[in-house]
């Protein structure tokens, strides 16, 4: 699990006076030892060097020149990088590179006063960004101008928020919770046959709520939705009420199951193996494939007589080698569970398409799947 670290501080000199102020990080990475004062004078290869020998910039400059910093900087990391023909097949070797390079980005730094005021030049309104994101200000801090830019963009994606059409609706993400801009895995809960006599559900790991919404919409007279997340928790329970299903759909921060039986438990688990290196990763990795095997080994004891769950998953991993291509099969049977029917889907998503992605092979081979399961003592076949 990740998330803000433990309080800690980010010192330095200015002005020949000592300063010190909370440092916050949601994904978790250290305050930086030492700290140097840059503005706009300071020239990209400079700000370089320093970031990558560990040494903190604090930004005293324009807000949009920061930003052009940041972009060059980038330059030069992928520029160094195609240098050295750090381009290796390995999934795992590309995400230590993402990770060196956030590392580096995320080493420009900016100060926000007690009340989330960002003062710098040109500098945007980002009070209530941070507060949807962080909650209410109660002290100054400093933050890498890498995660205010993504709580700024997360603040626009929640306002415009995201169109689904098999709801008709749009749904809100919120910051820290994972968008639902991949559409095809909600078509396939669109269209998968609910069994007669499906009264309630459970939806687990809501997120956003959309799936929630979406078997309401069929209806399911009676859906718990659970998250482990409090952001998703709250972001679940605003779309559910925008949409109009709370009578309908009650929302619960839990670790995966809650109390009680169901005549259909959903399970959209983060598709990746892998531990996730910020709040937003977690929507993706899925660390030693916990979720996933919790959903498994628990749903013969949470299912109703006749009850089905569906499992919803894409086997990116399998094609990217990070699961073997036998792990589900394996994992079915430890759970005493039978495969009812798959619905297969591929992804529409830009990337899938793109040639000159380093993993195109595997995406292009991607499909999403809808596995409905049974406990396999009620005399199921497989397809």
């Amino acid at each position: 699990m990740t998330g803000p670290q433990r309080p800690s501080t980010v010192n330095w000199t200015e002005n020949d006076c000592l300063h010190s102020v909370r440092w916050h990080s949601e994904s978790g990475a250290d305050a930086p030892s030492r700290v140097v004062v840059i503005g706009d004078e300071t020239t990209a290869n400079h700000a370089y060097r320093l970031a990558r020998s560990g040494t903190g910039l604090l930004w005293r400059g324009d807000y949009h020149n920061a930003r052009q910093l940041l972009t060059a900087i980038g330059r030069r990391i992928d520029r160094i990088a195609t240098r050295r023909g750090d381009g290796s097949s390995s999934f795992a070797a590309h995400r230590a590179q993402r990770a060196e390079r956030a590392r580096i980005l995320g080493a420009l730094i900016v100060q926000l006063d007690d009340d989330y005021r960002l003062g710098l030049r040109r500098a945007p309104e980002v009070r209530q960004a941070c507060v949807e994101a962080h909650g209410e200000p109660h002290e100054a801090m400093c933050i890498a101008l890498t995660e205010l830019l993504g709580v700024i963009s997360a603040r626009q994606w929640h306002e415009k928020g995201v169109p689904i059409p098999t709801l008709d609706a749009r749904i809100h993400p919120c910051y820290g919770v994972f968008s639902p801009i991949r559409g095809e895995y909600i078509d396939l809960v669109a269209r998968a046959p609910l069994h007669v006599g499906a009264r309630v559900a459970f939806d687990l790991g809501t997120g956003t709520g959309v799936l929630a919404a979406l078997l309401a919409r069929r209806g399911i007279g009676q859906v718990t939705a659970t998250d482990i997340n409090p952001r998703a928790v709250a972001c679940s329970r605003d779309n559910i009420a925008r949409l109009g299903y709370r009578e309908q759909v009650d929302v619960l921060e839990a670790d995966l199951y809650p109390s009680g039986r169901a005549d259909l438990i959903v399970c959209n688990p983060p598709w990746l193996p892998g531990r996730p290196s910020s709040a937003l990763e977690q929507g993706v990795y899925d660390e030693d494939s916990q979720m996933l095997h919790g959903f498994l080994d628990g749903l013969s004891a949470h299912l109703s007589e006749g009850g089905e769950g569906w499992l919803i998953l894409s086997d990116l991993a399998e094609h990217l080698g990070e699961r073997a291509t036998d792990h589900l099969a394996q994992r079915f049977a430890a759970a005493g569970l039978r495969v009812v029917d798959r619905l297969d889907t591929t992804p529409t998503h830009r990337r899938s398409k793109d040639s000159s992605d380093r993993f195109h092979a595997a995406r292009s081979r991607e499909r999403t799947s809808l596995w409905r399961l049974t406990p396999d003592d009620l005399g199921m076949v497989n397809p």
